[in-house]
């Protein structure tokens, strides 16, 4: 077995997983989600907490409520809220399940997994299964953006705009086989910019390159980048743009002798450029004979033993 087999598979299965995701947001099963009006407050860890910052972001904008997002075990008990949605792929995580303890009876959660078998669903008043997307690698890929395509799918369909399935199928589909930029293999530091709902994304690209290569990488605002994080770019350097680009920043950048990638330059949707990522990352890691699968010192969900 290769060291990142399931890794490569759950990554190129994702145009299927998007599409899925998509329809189940304007069936029934997506009533369990929050409401227009609702406060929410989004929670999760690692991955699953980028997730959450996108999802915040777009709810919000989209004029839908009030919405936070939160790393579980930061979550502030004395704010009041509607609705507490809760994303964590295994289910197990001990700041979730102990955040959804606290809170039961309380404010109403939604739990959305990727397995049932788990103690997640006792522990919600409502619960989402993508077990369609579930992993089997530690790295997370599928379910996260399995879990954010049903999320803007479902705030289109509350906000009664338009979620266009098939381009960001399609564009995820491109993004899973076109070759990776030409010499970015032998960048040795990585900066990933978002903006508004795409900084979430920036931050899970930066988590994503650590975890599975021990890459050094920063996640910036965009417009951030400019005070002071632009010091460190070199020719070694690449700035990655998942988002809109700020006006002038492409030649500053360029001035130092980095490398510059506005990732939805053509078009393509920011979280089918993810996907380039991804495969970035797996391949970095590959190079230098790292397990993908099972990174060090890493494990499928963080649980943590009682004193």
């Amino acid at each position: 077995m290769s060291g990142s087999e399931y890794v490569d598979a759950e990554i190129a299965s994702q145009p299927d997983t998007w599409r899925r995701a998509a329809a189940i947001a304007v069936g029934p099963t997506a009533e369990a989600l929050p409401k227009k009006g609702e406060r929410v407050a989004v929670v999760g860890c690692g991955t699953s907490l980028y997730m959450a910052q996108s999802y915040a972001v777009l709810r919000e904008q989209a004029g839908l409520g009030d919405t936070d997002a939160f790393a579980a075990s930061e979550f502030p008990f004395g704010r009041a809220y509607d609705r507490v949605v809760a994303l964590s792929r295994s289910g197990t995580t001990t700041e979730v399940l102990e955040l959804l303890e606290r809170l039961k009876g309380v404010i109403p959660t939604v739990a959305v997994i990727a397995d049932p078998a788990t103690p997640a669903p006792a522990l919600a008043d409502e619960t989402i299964v993508l077990d369609f997307a579930d992993e089997k690698s530690v790295v997370q890929t599928r379910f996260a953006t399995t879990a954010l395509t049903l999320f803007r799918a479902h705030v289109a369909a509350q906000s009664g705009t338009a979620f266009d399935v098939e381009k960001i199928v399609a564009d995820a589909a491109r993004c899973v086989t076109e070759p990776l930029p030409d010499g970015i293999l032998e960048k040795t530091q990585f900066a990933f910019l978002g903006r508004g709902w795409t900084v979430g994304l920036a931050n899970e690209a930066g988590l994503k390159m650590t975890e599975a290569s021990l890459t050094w990488t920063q996640s910036y605002p965009a417009m951030e980048y400019r005070h002071g994080p632009i010091s460190i770019a070199s020719p070694g350097t690449v700035t990655w743009l998942l988002g809109q680009a700020p006006r002038g920043l492409s030649e500053q950048v360029e001035a130092t002798g980095g490398q510059w990638l506005d990732g939805t330059a053509d078009g393509r949707d920011p979280l089918a450029e993810l996907i380039r990522v991804q495969r970035l990352a797996v391949a970095l890691g590959g190079r230098k004979g790292l397990q993908v699968d099972t990174p060090r010192n890493l494990t499928r969900s963080v649980v943590l033993s009682e004193v």
